[in-house]
This record gives C-alpha cells, sequence and structure tokens, in this order.
C-alpha cells in the first residue's frame, strides 16, 4: 500500500468575512476595515498514536507500516457504527478505551468506523485510504487533516455524513471531540483552516468506491427531497403544508420581499408573484410563469437548480431590477416569537456565508436561538464584541452579510 503518508487536515470555521453588521451599538464596535476573520480555535483534541485494540498506544507507527489485508466493509456500516458512539455520547479521550477496543479520541473513531483491526492516528490513517477529490466525497469518507510538526495541535479527523444543503457548502460531520462524540452539519471542511483538510475514501469499502454506485448515495439522516405534490396542492384555496415549504425555498432563493409575514400554509397572493418571479428568473414566460407550481418549478427549488429571484427596485417591471442587496426590514423582524420571510432569508444567507453551524433544521421563518447565535457569530467574525455582538442584526449587520 506504499510509503507512509502525513497529510494536513485543519478544523476551519469555512467562513467568508465581510457580510453583515451589527446589533444596538454595532457602529462603535467597527474597526479600521470592520473585518476581523476568527471563528472557533483550533480544536484542542489531542489523540494518541497508532496502537492495538484495547490497549496502550505504541511509540509511534513504523516508518513503513504494514496495513495488511483490509477488512471490507460498506458505507452503511460505516456510518451505523459511526451512529453507535454519537449515540452512547462516548466521552473523549486519548488514553482510554470504549468497550470495543477503541481509542476514545478522532482516530480511534474513524478508525472504530471504517472497522480496523487497530487504533490509528491522524498520521497514519491516510494509509488506508485514497486521497480524492472533495466533490467526490460520500458517506463514509474521511477529511483529514495531521500537523507533522506538532501532532497534538490542531490534527483532527472527521467522518463524511453527506451534504446537508444543496449548495455543498455544508455537510453531516461524525466526530469525536470535546466533550463527546456528535453528528452535527459542519462547513466544507472544518471551522478551521478550512483549506487545508483532505478528503480521503477507505479502500476497503463496498460500494461507491472508485466511481462505482454507493449503497447510501445521500446522508443517512437527510431527507430525500420531496416529489412534487401535484397542482391541486397550489393556488386560490390551497391551505396545506407544502404550500408552506414551497413559500420557504422561495425565501431561500430571493423571494423574501414578496411576504410581509410568513411563509405559511394558506395559498396567497404572495406565494403567486414569488413563484412567478422564480419562473421568470428562468426565462420562462406566458404559460410557463404564471405564478404556480409545476413539477419542473418544484424540481428546481428542491435540487437548487437555475438561477434565484434577483433583487429589486420599488417599483421595478416585475419585481426583477436588480439592486445591490434587500433592503433592512428592521429590527422589529428578529424578535424571540417573532415569524416572517426576513428571518428565513436572513438563516439561509448566514448559512451561505458560512455562519449555519448552530441549525439542527432549517433555517426556518420562526426566530430562534438558533439565529441568534449564528447572527452572534458572524458579528463576532467582524471584530464585534459586547452589545455589538448581542446576536441580533441591526442595519450595518445586514448590510455586511448581504454584501
Amino acid at each position: 500500500h506504499g510509503a507512509r503518508r502525513v497529510l494536513v487536515l485543519v478544523t476551519a470555521a469555512g467562513v467568508a468575512l465581510g457580510a453583515s453588521g451589527v446589533g444596538a451599538g454595532e457602529a462603535d464596535a467597527l474597526g479600521a476595515d470592520g473585518v476581523v476573520s476568527a471563528a472557533e480555535p483550533d480544536p484542542t483534541t489531542p489523540q494518541g498514536v497508532s496502537g492495538p485494540l484495547y490497549g496502550p498506544p505504541s511509540a509511534g507507527p513504523s516508518p513503513n507500516p504494514s496495513v495488511g489485508t483490509l477488512r471490507q466493509t460498506s458505507r452503511a456500516d460505516i456510518i451505523n457504527r459511526a451512529k453507535l458512539w454519537v449515540n452512547a455520547k462516548v466521552p473523549y479521550s486519548m488514553t482510554k478505551y470504549w468497550s470495543d477496543g477503541y481509542r476514545q479520541d478522532c482516530s480511534g473513531y474513524v478508525s472504530m468506523a471504517w472497522n480496523l483491526d487497530g487504533n490509528e492516528w491522524t498520521g497514519s490513517l491516510s494509509r488506508f485510504g485514497t486521497k480524492i477529490a472533495r466533490e467526490e466525497l460520500q458517506p463514509g469518507d474521511i477529511l483529514l487533516f495531521h500537523n507533522p510538526s506538532d501532532p497534538t495541535k490542531g490534527s483532527h479527523v472527521t467522518l463524511f455524513g453527506g451534504w446537508t444543503d444543496y449548495t455543498h457548502t455544508y455537510y453531516l460531520a461524525y466526530e469525536q471531540t470535546k466533550p463527546s462524540t456528535r453528528a452535527q452539519s459542519t462547513p466544507m471542511a472544518y471551522w478551521n483552516n478550512s483549506a487545508s483538510y483532505v478528503a480521503y475514501r477507505y479502500k476497503g469499502v463496498v460500494g461507491g468506491s472508485g466511481g462505482s454506485t454507493p449503497d447510501v448515495a445521500v446522508p443517512v439522516d437527510a431527507p430525500k427531497p420531496a416529489a412534487f405534490p401535484g397542482a391541486k396542492s397550489f393556488g386560490p384555496g390551497a391551505d396545506n403544508a407544502h404550500v408552506t415549504r414551497l413559500g420557504e425555498m422561495l425565501v431561500a432563493r430571493g423571494g423574501a420581499r414578496f411576504y410581509a409575514s410568513g411563509p405559511g400554509p394558506r395559498w396567497g397572493e404572495a406565494d403567486r408573484r414569488a413563484t412567478e418571479a422564480f419562473q421568470r428568473a428562468q426565462g420562462w414566460r406566458g404559460a410557463e410563469a404564471d405564478g404556480l407550481p409545476g413539477p419542473d418549478t418544484w424540481r428546481y427549488l428542491v435540487n437548487g437548480l437555475g438561477k434565484d429571484i434577483p433583487s429589486a427596485r420599488a417599483g421595478g417591471a416585475g419585481g426583477t431590477s436588480a439592486v445591490a442587496r434587500p433592503e433592512y426590514p428592521g429590527a422589529g423582524q428578529f424578535r424571540p416569537g417573532r415569524s416572517s420571510a426576513y428571518v428565513a432569508q436572513l438563516g439561509h444567507r448566514l448559512v451561505k456565508r458560512g455562519y449555519g453551524r448552530h441549525y439542527v433544521s432549517g433555517p426556518g421563518p420562526r426566530w430562534g436561538e438558533a439565529d441568534r447565535r449564528n447572527v452572534e457569530d458572524f458579528q463576532r467574525a467582524q471584530g464585534w464584541r459586547g452589545s455589538a455582538a448581542d446576536g441580533y442584526p441591526g442595519p450595518e449587520t445586514w448590510r455586511r452579510l448581504f454584501a
């Protein structure tokens, strides 16, 4: 299997800077350029080195250790093993071993998920995999960083569980980190130093390796794209969850300005106008842009295809004249208990800019603590502190977020 390979993988808050602004008192917090880089600190998750199951680590792997005959496993089995530790909330430790014999650190976790016959570390895991491009990632692959100058500082590895959004900027990461094993939506490739992470595919995977069809094509925990519910679900008199879903997707694609409140389950003129704007953005005209969603409109929205609804100047014909950013709707839209299209628009923009780590589901139209914490992360990335980074978007937060 070749000589030992050393990889670099760093945790990064894969974050684009210079988007929105801040809450109360935000103007006083601006620096010379108003932008600083910072998200989460490097992971404080040192790890052990290669060693047997249940046993203490050795002094370190030999220069050219033998991989031997790899145990074959499927992608579904890799993910199912990963879930065992998530469900058990296995505590992080670089010296302790779980009941299955694997060391309770990040590389021990991947060794377990890949069903290796011993405990590996970030300096040796690459020998068991084949380097792949990030766009080739499938459930069961890994994203690996090894810091060769100081292996206990920053080195980390996560298990790829599948994409969590159509832009492929967030994925479901299974990882062993303090305080215990977790699975959560994570920016590609990690919260810090994202560009240094390297993707690998286990050499013993059966199905989905080397371009063949995987046995798990989407995240195990992710819902499958909804099929078109039928034309009768939309139009005057319609009142159902499909209308709400349509509105939320339209908001995510730039249609928030059509909704004074909602989206909600009762079909209204806002739904029709937003749908028409999306259809016209695709270049459709006539009956193809009548404001009533058909199978193609639904498919484009569900799969993130086509063009977004462009911003519009007040009074622009058909609402399609472009401007730099949507107008700030006011602080009252972003308060506990508030539900509006602007909240969903804010949330989707945060995710697009790389600040969506606190969302377990959504974003959605109802303001919640996840929204506030994501806004706070964005504000703190601008260098703001105190009341300037309270998690409530003010005009400057909004301006930078949509810049």
